[in-house]
């Protein structure tokens, strides 16, 4: 058993990741989700990443969760919390659970709301004003994203290849009173240091009622998620790890029992599961050699409640998550099918596709060694893969000047605080984010001015921050000061940090959208500070901010993209790299504008995803018509536009931007 455990631990950590790389993954969502609300006023929208994507999972089949909630409206749980807040500049709401089930409660609006949204939602009962959750969800179910649909309480839908779901809701800075026994409860787990801190930061109120409840259509419900994923950073990496085996066997095993069944279980039943066995003490030692034995602990709890009924909320038991679903006859064939899996034992994980060669692998050789020590089982390259990856999903956008002061002001506090080496890293890389955009936004301030000093000093304070992004940033970040000397029609100058651009593009120990030649990086970086390897062989796709202009001739498709709630425009880094050096050229040389627009045209037609990635070859498309528009050859430019619209999962939506460059082509 132990060693079986064993081999499951080591599969695990390649599925799931080691607790390195999970560290890496929740350390750059938390100093990204601290920067962005410290730059955030105080009548703007907060948001907040969830779900198994804030807990560190990486799988494919997970979708990302947000939260978005007005951070002018403060749910209170009683009239005395009011006292709290000003409600000059802040929206006031009564949490009134006197009539709900358990884990539920009506939202009373107390003073008046900015929100046509909220507003627009608002019913009245017993004379009193309540916010109904079914209206606000379907007015706030596209917010985020267009075109999403709705989904339990949240608007779902797919951005390139990533599905999504957004939910608006409302935040409370209090405990809530039904979930006091939760305090009592926690003697062993999590530690006092951590119950504290989730009891500091409150809860959150998701649109969706009971559906049992008097008040269904009117009702929310309380959420938990801040909690959950502080609940989920406290496990050990052997907790976790059994967590997503059980994620796994519920997607690989139980869903594909039979499809009268599929959807009565959830990844959120698996969780509140693990939640229950870790607090119960059950299993003393949580370590890689009793993987299996934690498993079948959870299994165990989880064939008792659905032959029950019960599923007790982790924090509300009294709100039983299986009433609307588990029960009857579906929950009579759910039990049977668990406990056919039940009456095989462990063998029953062996219908597990991903994990069934491993534990074979130790029945046919019960002496198989096997290395749990996780600082083996991955390289210094798999954590700089990892970190570059991570950080490259990183963005906070800054509508003007002051937010972006403020934002550089935030991150150089934070560097005076204790921070690890991952925090620091992601530090550097919003620093240069923040600069670049700085950059471009203080030239377009002063450009239309008119007045020479105050256009020549914004020019040097501009170029130095550039050249303190391009320190702080990677390789790509040098194209920033290219784009810069094309924007001030410095053509010549732009060619050349273009040229040195290239030399570096072009090492063989690059790495670039999680491909790098092993060994050759380690040869020339290996064991050096993270920001020599930035700069000397990482590359990164190039952002922009849609709120900016750097290329006027990307200012339709940033207009178009910001119409879909698109705020940044992802491009190839050679892509924009073949395409600065077409518009210099272009001033300059025009026999090495065609070569440099060859070179564009045979990268978007014949890469086959390794410069190009299939999300962003609807950019690259365009990008490409656009030079082709400029040099007269309209029919390729308008095959070119045409790939921009058919590409699959485009990530940009600037369709509308396309449809207008083929008209001028067509009508030119």
């Amino acid at each position: 058993m132990h060693h079986i455990s064993e081999a499951v631990f080591v599969r695990m950590c390649q599925i799931v990741g080691t607790s390195q790389q999970v560290v890496i993954r929740r350390e750059m969502e938390d100093i990204s989700e601290m920067v962005d609300r410290r730059v955030t006023s105080n009548n703007r929208i907060i948001r907040m990443v969830s779900g198994s994507y804030r807990e560190g999972f990486r799988l494919e089949e997970s979708d990302v969760d947000f939260m978005y909630w007005p951070n002018d409206h403060q749910v209170i749980m009683d009239m005395s919390q009011s006292e709290y807040y000003n409600t000059a500049n802040t929206t006031l709401i009564l949490s009134d659970s006197s009539q709900s089930p358990p884990g539920f409660t009506l939202l009373q609006l107390l003073t008046p709301t900015r929100y046509r949204e909220v507003q627009s939602a608002c019913v009245r009962m017993n004379d009193r004003v309540y916010i109904s959750s079914s209206t606000n969800r379907q007015l706030t179910c596209s917010s985020a994203f267009p075109n999403s649909t709705v989904h339990g309480p949240c608007g779902s839908g797919v951005i390139g290849v990533a599905e999504y779901d957004t939910a608006f809701c409302f935040v409370c800075d209090f405990w809530p009173p039904s979930a006091s026994s939760w305090i009592d409860r926690c003697h062993s787990w999590p530690d006092p240091e951590a119950v504290n801190d989730i009891v500091r930061n409150g809860c959150h109120f998701v649109a969706i009622g009971h559906p049992l409840g008097p008040h269904g259509h009117e009702e929310w419900r309380i959420s938990f998620s801040l909690a959950e994923y502080k609940l989920v950073y406290a496990m050990n990496q052997c907790q976790f790890l059994t967590y997503g085996l059980l994620k796994l066997f519920l997607q690989e095993v139980i869903n594909q029992q039979s499809e009268n069944t599929n959807k009565l279980l959830c990844s959120y039943h698996m969780k509140t599961t693990v939640f229950w066995v870790i607090q119960q003490n059950t299993l003393l030692h949580w370590c890689p050699q009793n993987l299996l034995v934690g498993f079948w602990v959870c299994f165990k709890l989880l064939l008792k409640w659905v032959y029950e009924g019960v599923c007790p909320n982790f924090f509300i038991p009294q709100n039983n998550l299986f009433l609307t679903k588990v029960h009857g006859s579906a929950q009579n064939r759910l039990f049977l099918q668990l406990h056919e899996l039940y009456k095989k034992g462990l063998a029953c994980l062996l219908q597990s596709s991903s994990i069934r060669s491993y534990i074979i692998d130790v029945l046919y050789d019960p002496r198989l060694f096997i290395c749990t020590d996780e600082s083996i089982m991955r390289s210094e390259v798999d954590y700089d893969v990892e970190l570059v990856r991570e950080s490259s999903k990183i963005n906070i956008c800054t509508r003007d000047l002051y937010g972006l002061t403020k934002a550089i002001l935030t991150v150089e506090q934070l560097l005076e605080s204790p921070l690890t080496q991952y925090q620091i890293t992601i530090i550097q890389k919003l620093i240069a984010f923040f600069f670049i955009n700085a950059a471009f936004e203080l030239h377009n301030m002063y450009s239309n001015t008119g007045v020479n000093k105050q256009m020549y000093i914004a020019d040097k304070m501009s170029y130095h921050m550039l050249k303190l992004a391009a320190k702080f940033g990677c390789i790509s970040d040098m194209l920033y000061i290219a784009m810069y000397y094309y924007k001030t029609l410095r053509c010549r100058e732009a060619l050349s940090v273009i040229e040195m651009t290239k030399v570096k593009l072009a090492q063989p120990y690059l790495m670039y959208r999680g491909r790098v030649d092993r060994e050759r990086y380690t040869e020339a970086v290996g064991g050096q500070s993270w920001s020599t390897k930035s700069r000397q062989a990482v590359a990164r796709d190039i952002k922009l901010d849609n709120d900016n202009c750097y290329i006027s001739e990307l200012i339709p498709e940033q207009q178009s993209a910001l119409q879909n709630k698109r705020n940044i425009l992802y491009i190839p880094v050679f892509v924009m790299l073949h395409f600065l050096e077409f518009l210099c050229y272009r001033h300059i040389d025009t026999t090495l504008s065609q070569a440099a627009l060859d070179e564009l045209q045979v990268l978007v037609h014949h890469d086959q995803g390794l410069y190009v990635h299939h999300v962003l070859r609807d950019i690259s498309w365009e990008i490409l018509g656009i030079c082709q528009q400029i040099t007269g050859n309209l029919q390729a430019a308008l095959y070119s536009y045409q790939q921009s619209l058919n590409t699959e999962n485009p990530l940009h939506m600037i369709h509308a931007a396309t449809h207008r460059r083929i008209q001028d082509v067509v009508s030119h």
